[in-house]
């Protein structure tokens, strides 16, 4: 009995020592000369911002360092001459590295699950980009040949394609959910405007239950319910804000059987494209119900201008302005990123449809109203 417990112990004590407080990074830097520096950055979690934590030597083609565990779930990236930087997960395993000085972009990381799965999604992703680049260019032959046919193709194709890359995307996340990267990815495409609100909270739900509590994803869950607060379905928060002439006005104040809030500038030329598109159906339904408040975001000291495209684009309907550019509390309120956006309101002021524009507005509003 007492061999036997000697045993144990001396088995126990063996496997302690072998569990380790660090882990290794190393690897071969191709075609660098010794003493070419590598710097290690580690992205906050928190303020998102890099800060370099190591500075690596070449010596003969290869490079290696050790580092501490930890818990905390973040992105670090090495930057190798001020060149180009290679990412990469510490998943607190040690990580094998491969740097081609002439081909940076194909450089990569192996050593554990998320470096592995990260590298097979950027291959991925570099294969839909050389579809893209190979469909942009049929396009513009079938410009130049003026073959409306084979533009209309490329066209189809091109949507096809990137809703290939989207749903590709969206499964990576349902099958990766302990990756952080999958959280970043989640982050990319909520901005992009790939994922809805609604989407991107399902895609939080499929996370490992230790992701989902990082400081990563906190960020991302508050910009999704920033986000919420103008979903589709939601109650189009309440504003008021200086017209023209200087009185206030409130969003309750102006709404129809339908009402558009209008996001726009009179320096956007997209805007400015698109107004005689919603003129046209501002005039054909005004009658029926349809209201619009439109909401600028010229700057300070630009009210004439704006007064000015009002009466240019013969914008016959509510109009205010904080003239405040990107800070207009509204358009942050609406999460406006980009301009023109828009929002259908029904009569009770529920957000009904976003971002309609051109024939997509007009059949929108004849199902609506005719």
């Amino acid at each position: 009995m007492r061999i036997l417990y000697t045993a144990l112990l001396t088995l126990l004590i063996v496997a302690c020592q072998g569990e380790s407080n660090t882990f290794t990074v190393s690897g071969t830097a191709e075609g660098y000369p010794d003493g070419t520096q590598i710097m290690v950055y580690q992205i906050n979690p928190v303020n998102n911002q890099p800060s370099v934590i190591d500075t690596l030597t070449i010596t003969q083609g290869a490079f290696s360092a050790t580092y501490p565990k930890s818990e905390m779930a973040t992105v670090n990236y090495l930057s190798v001459a001020q060149k180009g930087n290679v990412a990469y997960f510490p998943e607190n395993k040690d990580l094998q590295v491969t740097i081609y000085k002439d081909s940076l972009q194909s450089s990569f990381v192996t050593g554990s699950p998320q470096n592995e799965s990260y590298r097979t999604f950027v291959t991925k992703i570099s294969e839909f980009a050389e579809k893209k680049q190979e469909n942009a260019q049929r396009y513009r032959t079938a410009q130049k040949q003026q073959d409306g046919m084979l533009m209309q193709q490329t066209r189809d194709e091109s949507v096809a394609l990137n809703e290939e890359e989207k749903a590709y995307k969206k499964d990576f996340i349902t099958q990766h959910g302990g990756s952080v990267f999958s959280a970043m990815l989640i982050s990319e495409m909520l901005n992009r405007k790939e994922l809805t609100a609604q989407e991107a909270k399902a895609a939080i739900d499929g996370l490992d239950p230790k992701l989902k509590e990082s400081a990563t994803v906190a960020k991302i869950k508050a910009t999704v319910e920033n986000m919420s607060v103008s979903d589709i379905g939601a109650k189009a928060p309440e504003f008021s804000a200086p017209t023209p002439d200087g009185t206030t006005l409130a969003l309750s104040e102006t709404l129809g059987k339908y009402t558009i809030i209008d996001f726009w500038a009179s320096w956007c030329k997209p805007c400015r494209r698109e107004n005689p598109n919603v003129v046209r159906v501002y005039e054909k339904y005004h009658d029926k119900g349809l209201n619009i408040i439109s909401v600028s975001l010229d700057r300070q000291g630009q009210e004439e201008r704006w007064k000015q495209a009002i009466a240019d684009d013969n914008m016959d309907w509510y109009h205010v302005s904080n003239l405040q550019f990107w800070q207009d509390p509204i358009a942050k309120q609406y999460n406006v990123r980009s301009i023109p956006a828009t929002f259908l309101l029904d009569e009770n002021g529920t957000i009904i449809d976003k971002n309609l524009r051109g024939a997509a507005l007009e059949a929108k509003i004849a199902s609506l109203l005719e």
